[in-house]
């Protein structure tokens, strides 16, 4: 907890790493992510470091694997690619740890003899397949061609073949053109698609048969063929020999089937052996890109036989990574070295809490051993969510939909995927969880269920005596009145009276409760953040901040604001249902209050001018303290100034440094004075969207009960119970989109922007860095979607 609450205490240590065992050290510090390694080397170019070579080698080995896991995934071999990595040199002994350089030869020839045997199988039974049709459609392509050329009296020779459907009208064309008429054209279009090995595409071919006359036009015919890349094939000269080739052509084609279908087996098992090691090698390329880059950032010393590192490390894991050596024969040592650096922050995090820090981050990351409003966070932020989100129903859905996100949350189909909403969601998971069970209870608060009210407990209120009085004469407009004697027996035991829901003055009780509760969660919001900067002043020992920094600032927000709240809880324990009428309005006393006036308007409490005078005073004066007591101490004290007897003081000018500036720090408190006292202000009023998200999500509750599920409920039962599962499945439909994912998405966002209210210069600077060990888990590309870690 101490970490969550305010960080890890860090130390800057110097590494001296032996130069033939730096590599396997830096891969142990991969694997354990302890420490941040700091540039050693600032002013060397990026492309004039040692280790650049090495780094574009990697480079370039990550993008060919990223071809082979392609090309893997997708059942395609990479033959190419793991000759490209054969050629690659040493690089692959050292990354390529898991598969040794004779493995890969083994693999890559395996690859290229399986893939060349299955190509010529595969242009074989094109070839067989392209013969069978033409057999079988020029069959009828010779009777015709017999009874037109019976009349001549010259030797007829045939040209049989296929050709791409797209090419045969200019195929026929030069036919006619070059060969004067002294040839016949048959052909017909084969039905199949038919696939070419080398292009792997399929397409349309035309079986043609060319009957010509004479050695001359049977050259021409030949070399048109072989300009239109025909395939040509033998013609059988009698039906008998035709059949004869046929049934071979059949049986051979079997056969090559059956050695096709074995040959794709095997070289499926052997792409399956090579995705193993492909997945493998991605992720060590990258482990080793990481490596070479951390020992740019490291200095030789002058022997040039040792590489010196400086790190940032957690002072509770320095004795953990004294224990831990490479496996070289030379050790490493660990020094820590002082420094005047401010050190980066880290807060560690589980997978509940890392959440809820994402939030706090966004803001900024705060200074070192700064408080850390995350542990606070985790209630303030799903209760404000819900405060806005207020229903039972919506509050359950919401709920069920995070808790079995939690707990399969170990799944890896749903952690390992590339949808980027759904990851959103996945990863906030606990807070889904946690803003679903506060709505759950803001739901009984409000005692709102799917724009219902639940009646658990009993109504509190008897419309009966409004009746009686003649008040309410029993039409659908009823407007609750406590003045009638009988009406009210008691308060509801938990949340609001269920008999609201059917009063027509429903909206202007809410709103008017919602109201004045918004802006005491906003004051009390704001209080608790300036009360949490006094950790951040004891800590630092800066005990000065509590007195002109902290004071001024939380009587400057007590004096007006907190009045303002004590001012609505008066008026709802003094004044009563018989003389609300006559209660002043607490909205006009608090503008007369800035204005110095009342004279004409009720009093809310005797006494009341005089004290409102008292707190404008006390938070004006408030303003220039803030403004000018911080920078004149600080010069008071840079210039000598200290009270006997307090030696903390004379250690404290010590550390000031020499540099001081009044104008540089007056500026700074000035920016802070005006940022706080306006914040103030628009801060107050920006709480009121608590009020309105709140009004809103139930108006548009009610609304889509009003207009869909009511429809379905209202009609008849003949016909209402076919109607009612539509309309049921419409009402859910919209609830899921508007009121859960838009709503709560609104809802999130004014979460988002109200804690802001509470960080922004209250006690959490965000100017701070953040701790980013070197960590093989915290590379770019996720490890995880191969299934590795």
């Amino acid at each position: 907890m101490g970490s969550l609450l305010r960080g890890e205490e860090m130390c800057l240590a110097q590494l001296f790493l032996q130069s033939g065992s730096a590599y396997d050290c830096i891969v142990e510090l991969g694997e354990l992510g302890l420490v941040e390694f700091r540039d050693l080397n600032p002013n060397v170019n990026a492309f004039q470091r040692k280790h650049v070579n090495e780094i574009k080698k990697c480079e370039e080995m990550e993008r060919i694997l990223v071809h082979c896991v392609f090309f893997v995934e997708y059942g395609i071999t990479c033959k190419k690619c793991i000759i490209t990595i054969l050629m690659a040199g040493p690089i692959t002994t050292v990354c390529f740890c898991v598969c040794s350089q004779e493995q890969l030869q083994r693999l890559e020839v395996e690859l290229g003899e399986v893939t060349r045997n299955k190509e010529k199988l595969q242009r074989n039974l094109l070839e067989l397949t392209e013969y069978t049709h033409m057999l079988r459609i020029s069959r009828s392509f010779v009777q015709k061609t017999s009874e037109v050329s019976s009349c001549r009296s010259v030797m007829k020779l045939f040209i049989s073949g296929l050709i791409k459907r797209t090419k045969i009208e200019a195929f026929e064309r030069m036919l006619w053109r070059v060969c004067k008429g002294y040839t016949i054209l048959s052909y017909a279009e084969v039905e199949e698609y038919l696939e070419d090995p080398d292009t792997v595409s399929s397409s349309k071919s035309v079986v043609f048969l060319i009957s010509y006359w004479g050695d001359q036009i049977g050259q021409k015919v030949k070399k048109i063929c072989d300009c239109y890349h025909c395939h040509l094939y033998p013609y059988p000269s009698t039906n008998e020999e035709r059949n004869d080739v046929v049934e071979g052509l059949r049986t051979r084609i079997q056969d090559l089937h059956t050695v096709l279908h074995r040959t794709e087996d095997y070289l499926k098992q052997v792409l399956m052996k090579a995705s193993e090691s492909v997945y493998t090698w991605v992720v060590q390329v990258k482990k080793m890109k990481a490596i070479y880059y951390i020992l740019n950032l490291c200095s030789f010393d002058v022997t040039n036989k040792c590489l010196i590192a400086e790190v940032w490390c957690p002072v509770n894991d320095i004795p953990t990574l004294r224990r831990r050596k490479s496996g070289a024969t030379v050790p490493s040592f660990v020094n820590r070295i002082p420094t005047n650096d401010t050190p980066p922050t880290q807060i560690r995090t589980n997978k509940f809490t890392s959440g809820f820090q994402n939030i706090v981050d966004a803001y900024g990351v705060g200074n070192y051993r700064e408080v850390n409003p995350a542990p606070f966070t985790i209630i303030t932020f799903p209760f404000l969510f819900a405060v806005m989100f207020g229903d039972l129903g919506h509050g359950v859905i919401m709920a069920l939909f995070a808790l079995w996100m939690v707990l399969y949350e170990n799944n890896r189909k749903l952690k390992n995927t590339r949808n980027e909403i759904w990851n959103t969601f996945f990863e906030g998971r606990y807070i889904i969880l946690m803003m679903g069970l506060f709505s759950i209870y803001t739901g009984l608060i409000y005692n709102d269920c799917f724009s219902k009210s639940l009646n658990i407990f009993g109504s509190g209120w008897n419309v009966t005596a409004m009746f009686r009085a003649q008040v309410w004469n029993g039409n659908r407009f009823l407007t609750l009145d406590p003045n009638v004697t009988g009406v009210f027996n008691g308060p509801y035991p938990l949340g609001i009276d269920p008999i609201w829901n059917l009063a027509t003055n429903r909206l202007t009780f809410l709103n008017s409760y919602k109201m004045k509760m918004s802006v005491i969660l906003g004051v009390i919001h704001m209080s608790f953040g300036v009360i949490l900067s006094t950790y951040n002043h004891s800590h630092f020992r800066k005990k000065h901040n509590l007195y002109l920094v902290f004071l001024p600032e939380l009587l400057f927000l007590l004096c007006l604001f907190g009045y303002l709240v004590f001012m609505i809880f008066y008026k709802w324990l003094v004044f009563t249902a018989k003389d609300s009428r006559e209660a002043p309005s607490i909205l006009i006393h608090f503008i007369n209050m800035f204005l110095m006036q009342g004279d004409g308007v009720q009093p809310l409490y005797p006494g009341q001018i005089g004290l409102q005078v008292f707190l404008v005073v006390v938070a004006v004066l408030s303003v220039p303290v803030l403004l000018l007591g911080k920078p004149v101490y600080l010069y008071w004290l840079h210039n000598g100034g200290h009270r006997p007897g307090l030696y903390r003081v004379r250690i404290f000018i010590c550390l000031l440094p020499d540099t001081f500036d009044f104008a540089d720090e007056f500026l700074h408190q000035a920016i802070h004075t005006i940022e706080y006292c306006l914040g103030c202000v628009s801060n107050t009023a920006s709480y009121l969207r608590l009020w309105a998200l709140s009004l809103a999500h139930a108006q548009l509750s009610e609304v889509l009960w009003t207009m869909v599920m009511r429809v379905g409920l209202r009609m008849d039962t003949s016909l209402g119970i076919l109607f009612l599962v539509p309309v049921f499945g419409l009402f859910a439909v919209l609830t899921v989109s508007i009121l859960l994912v838009m709503e709560g998405l609104s809802a999130f966002l004014h979460a988002l922007r109200l804690h802001w209210v509470e960080f922004q210069n209250k006690f959490y600077s965000g100017t701070g860095v953040k701790f980013c060990p070197f960590s093989f888990s915290l590379l770019p590309s996720s490890f995880e979607q191969y299934g590795l870690l």
